[in-house]
């Protein structure tokens, strides 16, 4: 037993050393005595393990036992006279003993980022970020219904997580002010009011929504710059961070969080000659890699795509071109929140001395916003209005109008169709359509550029020239900033589930490791922290239909039924009885879409036929049960008309009852 301890203790060479030996040891006994009286507050694992493993007589019945032990070691050393190799002091023996080591201190909550919209998806962008108590949410916008969505006006996104957790939203962030970030707003803010915050002009875009819902007057609105820190709630610090997209007064996020940094780059692009000279602030995005950045969420876009976006700048130099030395009258169809490429028109307009018209409200909108708080700079009487065309020559106008996706009800869809009632285009018009077609517009856009051409107009476009470019970063924009701030963990955001993927393989060509690159899903709860991030959950989420003036009152089944009849069409058929069973009257058929009766009374008068005998066969066995008799005619028919047609249109059986 003594020689153990000997070997345990070989470090002690010197007598004088056990006096020192023995003061350390009655701090670490003080100490291990306050940490006994505070177990009980504690959930630390460390603080168990005390509790667990040391009470104070136990203490000091160890630390009489080792006393002892090293008045023996000396004595026996010192008669030796030896040199000792040093190996662990006693103190450390007794820390690794009663887990002196442990970190008492508690542990950090994990932070929780919980995308609600804008995963494998275009637009419909929000994110939930939450930590212990306490919501931030960034984003809220809208996605335009897909081809399949038959009249459906809008989709926006599922609320019911907010709804349920809504004491605990500090606020709402916005990156910028296009229709896939601040569209579903007002949507939101019918639910749950909850503050704002965004720079001015986003603010001014905000505001024109909430006046078509008539929510204004409840909003709490406030106004940030770019560079500014905020304060949400006790444990969030977000910072806004100057960034470049298509629209002015764009912002980057830093979410200052007790488990860390997490930047949200919103969309962006790097531009190094934007039209209003607000760089990227490079710089203190590098800062903040300096200084460790717990994630990065990034925007997806353009993932696929290499090398560099092309600066908003050679745009204008293309638009001066085409405009100089023009003798038709101008028409340019853009996207009415690209507010720099509206820049950039009227300042070739200006210097060709042509006067603007603008078609579209929401193009008119956005033009007086952005006049308003001085985003958009033109000499005075620039503009006029739409019904004064005729007051000039062809030569000295242009017209800036909505539909440069095709939209069917859009400004210059209607234009080649010949049915504005203020602009009629003709062979004297040069047509510039400024932007590409978004995934799935591409028919609708070419449909609007053949009428244009039939009409004879000259049309320009983005096959043609260039008279776009994008707002968001490309590949090598992506890894500038991917190695400007160095996130432990990268979160690829806004993009199609290719585009996830294709950013997933920039990063890792960057450095970051394949484990800490995490493709996220709508609802998916990821927690994270310095240690781990891991996926542990989800909430509700989805798409909301908005049609019309409802709200969520048009579901998937509605939307099945709707393709259902435009691609089979319907079939009513009406039966009249009377309380005691007999028929009084039908069957009568009714078809819609199906086929055109005139032309098939032959198929009509055998669907009658076929009726007339299910009918009978019912009210012969005794059937006289409402429900029973419309499976029947339903069934019958079905099989029917599919074996004559090879078509499955809807049927509708209705039964009228009469005295």
């Amino acid at each position: 037993m003594e020689e153990n301890l000997t070997k345990e203790n070989q470090n002690v060479n010197e007598g004088s050393k056990k006096n020192t030996n023995k003061k350390n040891f009655n701090k670490k006994k003080k100490l291990n005595r306050n940490f006994s009286k505070n177990k009980n507050n504690s959930n630390n694992q460390g603080n168990q393990n005390i509790q667990n493993q040391s009470n104070e007589p136990s203490v000091k019945k160890v630390q009489k036992k080792n006393v002892s032990i090293l008045d023996k070691k000396v004595k026996k050393q010192v008669m030796k006279s030896k040199p000792v190799k040093k190996k662990r002091t006693l103190d450390e023996t007794l820390e690794d003993q009663f887990f002196l080591k442990e970190d008492f201190s508690f542990k950090k909550s994990k932070l929780k980022i919980i995308p609600l919209g804008g995963i494998e998806e275009i637009g419909k962008n929000i994110t939930v970020f939450e930590y212990e108590d306490e919501i931030v949410i960034v984003d809220c916008g809208i996605a335009f219904p897909e081809e399949d969505m038959l009249g459906i006006d809008l989709v926006i996104p599922d609320f019911t997580y907010l709804v349920n957790n809504q004491k605990k939203i500090r606020g709402l962030v916005i990156t910028h002010g296009h229709e896939d970030h601040i569209g579903s707003i007002a949507y939101l803010l019918k639910q749950i009011n909850v503050p704002i915050y965004a720079t001015k002009l986003t603010i001014g875009l905000i505001k024109n929504k909430l006046e078509e819902h008539r929510l204004l007057n409840i909003a709490q609105l406030n106004i940030v710059s770019q560079g500014d820190i905020i304060d949400l709630g006790k444990y969030f610090k977000v910072e806004f961070i100057r960034s470049c997209h298509s629209i002015p007064d764009s912002v980057a996020l830093a979410i200052h969080t007790p488990a860390g940094v997490v930047v949200h780059t919103g969309d962006f692009k790097i531009d190094y000659t934007p039209i209003d000279d607000q760089k990227i602030d490079l710089g203190r995005l590098a800062e903040l890699g300096n200084k460790g950045v717990l994630a990065l969420l990034s925007d997806s876009t353009n993932a696929e795509r290499k090398g560099y976006t092309m600066s908003e700048s050679t745009v204008g130099e293309v638009f001066n071109r085409l405009f100089t030395n023009c003798k038709k009258r101008i028409v340019v169809a853009t996207f009415a929140s690209n507010m720099h490429r509206v820049q950039q028109i009227v300042n070739s307009a200006v210097a060709n001395n042509r006067k603007i018209a603008v078609c579209g409200r929401s193009m008119i909108n956005m033009i007086q916003t952005s006049i308003d708080l001085g985003y958009i700079h033109a000499p005075k009487n620039t503009f006029i209005d739409i019904d004064l065309l005729k007051n000039y020559n062809d030569d000295q106008l242009v017209i800036i109008t909505t539909g440069s996706q095709g939209e069917p009800m859009s400004a210059l869809t209607r234009m080649a169709t010949g049915e504005h009632r203020k602009v009629n285009i003709n062979s004297n018009d040069l047509v510039i359509i400024s932007a590409t077609p978004i995934p799935g517009n591409e028919k609708f856009v070419a449909r609007v550029i053949d009428d244009l051409m039939k009409i004879g107009a000259e049309v320009v476009y983005s096959s043609l020239d260039d008279v776009h470019v994008s707002g968001h970063a490309c590949q090598e924009e992506q890894k500038l900033m991917l190695s400007l701030v160095r996130p432990k963990y990268f979160i690829p955001v806004h993009g199609e589930y290719r585009q996830l993927v294709a950013h997933r393989n920039t990063a890792r060509i960057m450095g970051i490791p394949a484990e800490n690159i995490i493709l996220m899903k709508n609802g998916k709860i990821l927690e994270i922290n310095e240690n781990d991030a891991k996926l542990t959950g989800s909430v509700t989420n989805g798409s909301v239909f908005i049609d019309g003036l409802g709200v969520g009152d048009v579901g998937n089944i509605v939307i099945r039924d709707r393709q259902h009849l435009s691609q089979n069409g319907l079939i009513i058929v009406v039966l009249t009885m009377n309380k005691s069973g007999a028929v009084v009257a039908g069957p009568d058929v009714i078809s819609r879409g199906f086929v055109y009766v005139r032309e098939s009374e032959s198929l009509m008068d055998d669907v009658k036929h076929l009726l007339n005998t299910e009918i009978t066969k019912c009210l012969e066995s005794g059937n006289t049960d409402w429900s029973s008799i419309k499976t029947t005619i339903k069934e019958s028919l079905k099989t029917f008309i599919y074996q004559q047609t090879k078509r499955n249109p809807m049927i509708l059986p209705v039964i009228m009852e009469v005295d």
